[in-house]
């Protein structure tokens, strides 16, 4: 499976992007979705997560109420819409699948993470 993400820019305090992660290669809906993101001199770290079918969704706490994961199955894609950006939010962000065989939080480990995508840039100015 090869995921492709997109939609990264530079953006103000309080602004908006909306993140689309491509997937190609596999049969999309057997794979549940992440998002994470690694600033500059930070670990990787989770930000959000849908399940294959879409039904359950998981968000790092700091991000909660601001983004939103979605995906459509029809398209390959998975987005992440990020309201109301802040300093913070600014890393590079990337897509990953694991297997729908998975559930819960913790599928979202890096040891369990089949493919990642390459990253996109979000940039959030003060």
């Amino acid at each position: 499976v090869q995921l492709q993400a997109s939609g990264g820019g530079l953006v103000q305090a309080g602004g908006s992007l909306r993140l689309t992660c491509a997937a190609s290669g596999g049969t999309f809906s057997n794979y549940n979705m992440g998002w994470f993101r690694q600033a500059p001199g930070k670990e990787r770290e989770f930000v959000a997560a849908i399940s294959w079918s879409g039904g359950t969704t998981y968000y790092l706490d700091s991000v909660k109420g601001r983004f939103t994961i979605s995906r459509d199955n029809a398209k390959n894609t998975v987005y992440l819409q990020m309201n109301s950006l802040k300093p913070e939010d600014t890393a590079v962000y990337y897509c990953a699948a694991v297997g729908n065989w998975c559930s819960g939080r913790g599928c979202y480990a890096d040891e369990v993470i089949d493919y990642w995508g390459k990253g996109t840039q979000v940039t959030v100015s003060s």
